[in-house]
Formats: C-alpha cells, structure tokens, sequence
C-alpha cells in the first residue's frame, strides 16, 4: 500500500517562517539558521533562500514576492529600502481632494502590513501623514510593529497625531536639527531625530541623511510606504531599492499623480527596472528592481 503524500502547506505555515527570518536579521543572527527552518527552506549563497517539501501555488508566489527580503535578511550588510505605491490605472494616488481609501483592494493592504512586520521601520512623508493620519502598524497580519518615522524636516506635522500618542510603537519625527527644540517640546526628546542639514537650499529633504542616520540606528531595511512625493524623491535621490507598484482597476480622472519623477529628453534616458507580474484579487502588483535598472544604466 503506498504511503500517502504530505499535505501541501500553505501561507499560514510560510508566514512564520519569514518573521523568523526577519526577527533572526534584527538579532544579528541572520547567518544561522533556526533548526525549524531546516526542513522547509534551503539557502544558497548564489540563489538565496529556496523552499523545501510541498507548498500550495499561493504560498509559493508568496515566497516569490518577498524572498528578495528574505535574501538581504541572510546577506545583512548597508540599507537596504523597498517602496510601495498604490495607483489607479490612470497613474493616480488620489482623488483630487485627496480620497485615496482605498484605490487598492484588501490583498494589497495585507501585502503592506507584511512588508511592514519584515521591515525594521516604516517612513511617510509629512503630507500623508497629515492627509491619512495613519497608525502605521501591522493590525492585519501576525507580527511586530516597525519603527515609525514620519519625514517632516520644516516641522510642519501637528503633535496631535496617532503616531505621536497611541504609544503602540516607536515613533521618531525626522526633522532639521535647527527645528529641534520646538520639535521636542511637541513630541518629547525620544520622539525626535534631528538631522543637520536634511533641508536643502531648496527645501526638500536630503534622503541619503535620513537613511544613514537610521542605519546608525541599527534600522537597515526600510520601507517606504508614502505618499507618492516622497516615494519619488528616494528614487530620484537613489536611495530606493526596490518598489512595488500596485494597479487598481479604476480610473479617477483629473486626481493626485503617483510617481513624479524628473523629465527623461528620450525613450532611451528613461528608467527601465526589470519587473515581475503578480496578480492580488482585481489589482496588479509590479515588483521592480530599481537596482538593476541603475547598473544596467
């Protein structure tokens, strides 16, 4: 009589096994390998992580989507950061006035708390975090809250804000150092990271100080979750590595645009990272290596 096969796993048996990964990378053990591990994944230092045994189609896609995470977990290293937006198929973030609950459907935003539990924090730029007044937080998946940082570098956010009193997790306010002292008295000294320098002459933040000062803070993977300015301007200042560009079935019309990237003079100036395709109920997730579209430039 043959034995029967193994069931296949699925998501709910892969998900640990990722915050593991994550968790083992926070606790600078990321080059051991948990003993639970050893039976459903496999790594290789020229292909990275690999599953073991039998697993349902969505959990391998799954795996799939985030094991560029899961590799740099294992490689430690500098920062590392992943974007994300959520757009209409005409290329916008929001309505005109600002509505953007919710261009994207429910598998989107479970996508985005699991890259938040993967991540070591989680930045917004100051006009989302005003709009949205977001908790920030991993509500819809098991696993821990990121570090909170809200890039507001001419102080501009009111200290009313969740993020500044619900106290379910860190929160740093990432401003200029010359608006320090107003900056405390709002939010308390633990609440505040002063950067000399983040404003340039023209006003917009220097991204490369922010990013440098976090990883000083032992926060190397980022994840930069908004809004459509500031997801911009890492990639324009070369400090994003990864983005996931998500396409809703809608079209709003004259609404907010997403990407706002420096005008390309020809086809062949203008930025082409290789993609994958990955479908998430009725929207489209690009996953691009932002990368390899640079040294390939």
């Amino acid at each position: 009589m043959k034995s029967s096969s193994p069931p296949a796993a699925g998501i709910d048996a892969l998900w640990p096994l990722c915050l593991a990964i994550a968790a083992r990378r926070r606790a600078g053990t990321d080059g051991v390998r948990a003993d639970a591990d050893d039976e459903a994944l496999a790594w290789d230092a020229s292909h990275g992580y690999s599953l073991r045994g039998v697993w349902h189609a969505d959990a391998v896609e799954l795996f799939e989507l985030l094991k560029p995470l899961l590799d740099r977990s294992r490689h430690g290293g500098g920062p590392w950061a992943i974007g994300q937006l959520g757009q209409s198929l005409d290329g916008c973030v929001a309505t005109h006035g600002g509505d953007s609950v919710y261009v994207n459907g429910p598998e989107i935003l479970v996508h985005l708390h699991r890259l938040r539990a993967l991540c070591d924090a989680i930045l917004v730029g100051a006009g989302t975090a005003a709009l949205d007044d977001p908790q920030l937080t991993t509500r819809r998946v098991a696993g821990p809250h990121p570090v909170r940082v809200l890039i507001d570098p001419a102080l501009r956010l009111a200290p009313g804000l969740r993020v500044f009193t619900d106290r379910q997790a860190p929160t740093l306010l990432a401003c200029d150092a010359r608006h320090e002292a107003e900056a405390v008295r709002r939010v308390g000294a633990g609440q505040v990271l002063a950067l000399p320098g983040l404003l340039d002459e023209a006003g917009a933040p220097r991204l490369p100080r922010l990013v440098e000062a976090l990883a000083a803070r032992g926060l190397r993977m980022l994840f930069v979750e908004g809004g459509g300015v500031t997801v911009s301007r890492f990639i324009a200042q070369g400090c994003l590595d990864r983005l996931h560009l998500s396409v809703a079935p809608v079209i709003i019309g004259d609404g907010r645009p997403g990407l706002q990237l420096p005008r390309s003079a020809a086809m062949r100036d203008c930025l082409r990272p290789s993609g994958r395709v990955f479908r998430m109920g009725a929207d489209v997730l690009w996953d691009l290596d932002l990368r390899a579209a640079a040294s390939a430039g």
